[in-house]
């Protein structure tokens, strides 16, 4: 599998192939995930075959989120694994609704991104029901309006994971829509790099979270409610989705809200999502500040 890299290389962006042991830098003109979309994935393949890329020893400390050039919010799913849609009745404090006969689409604020083994910004001023979500991201590699499900794959650029941290009494507070539940800034762990599309067969996907050691989701994308070709071909229709538009494609069983009891995470918490085809993000959640004013 062919996987890229955003790395943060003596204070510099780069990007890398990342191999079994090391990284290979790519060259220094080609230093930005956006910049790696724009090229596409013919012209990716054609670097990863060459000699001379400057190798260096593997560290997952280099690794940043591969933040793409999108001005648009992160796009994601809901709802789009039924034995999660299912487990969810009557946690809903009253906003259960019927099962949805197509996608359900909410957008989450790009801040929320942090790297892949960053500091999950943890605040209880802000919530007291925080909850892990194990999801596969993708990355739209070109520009699409009324995409077809047959060609929906052809604009896909690469996959990888996301965490989907919740504060779930602020998703109920505010009417059940997810915006604000969703949107809290440093709190959605992205990367660890970008598995290219050619590479992945997104509906054979293999996801798992653990925290603090017990594994409480365990899943495969096989699961999903709609397929990527279908959410891509759904969100698409008469909206242009453009290259480097991330989106989110919805979390399997097992989460926090749902268990007897209930499990939601606090400060110091580890919580790892991994996939044998995609890595790992491994990340702690640490005391933050979100509550009081803050201007740029």
């Amino acid at each position: 599998m062919l996987h890229l890299a955003s790395i943060n290389l003596n204070g510099a962006p780069r990007l890398a192939f990342k191999d079994d042991d090391r990284f290979r830098l790519l060259p220094g003109d080609m230093t930005t995930m956006q910049d790696a979309i724009v090229a596409g994935s013919p012209a990716l393949i054609e670097l990863s075959n060459r000699g001379d890329l400057e190798p260096i020893a593997f560290d997952p400390a280099l690794l940043v989120a591969p933040r793409t050039g999108s001005r648009r919010d992160i796009l994601c799913a809901g709802w789009n694994y039924w034995d999660h849609f299912e487990e969810g009745r009557g946690r809903r404090d009253g906003q259960d609704v019927d099962r949805p006969e197509h996608p359900t689409f909410f957008t989450k604020g790009p801040d929320t991104m942090i790297d892949p083994f960053g500091e999950i910004a943890y605040d209880p001023e802000i919530s007291a029901k925080w909850d892990y979500e194990v999801e596969l991201a993708l990355i739209i590699g070109k520009d699409g309006r009324s995409i077809s499900e047959d060609s929906a794959l052809d604009h896909v650029f690469g996959y990888c994971l996301a965490n989907d941290i919740s504060q779930r009494d602020q998703q109920r507070a505010h009417g059940g829509q997810w915006l604000k539940g969703k949107s809290i800034d440093g709190t959605m762990p992205f990367g660890p790099y970008v598995t290219l599309a050619f590479d992945v067969d997104p509906g054979a996907v293999d996801l798992e979270c653990i925290v603090n050691g017990e594994t409480v989701q365990s899943a495969s994308t096989k699961l999903m409610a709609f397929s990527v070709p279908q959410l891509i071909a759904e969100l698409s229709f008469g909206m242009t989705l453009r290259a480097g538009d991330i989106l989110l494609t919805g979390t399997p069983a097992g989460v926090g809200n749902a268990r007897t009891p209930q499990l939601f995470l606090k400060e110091g918490d580890e919580v790892i999502c991994r996939s044998p085809q995609l890595g790992e993000l491994r990340n702690r959640l640490g005391a933050t500040d979100l509550h009081s004013t803050f201007i740029a």
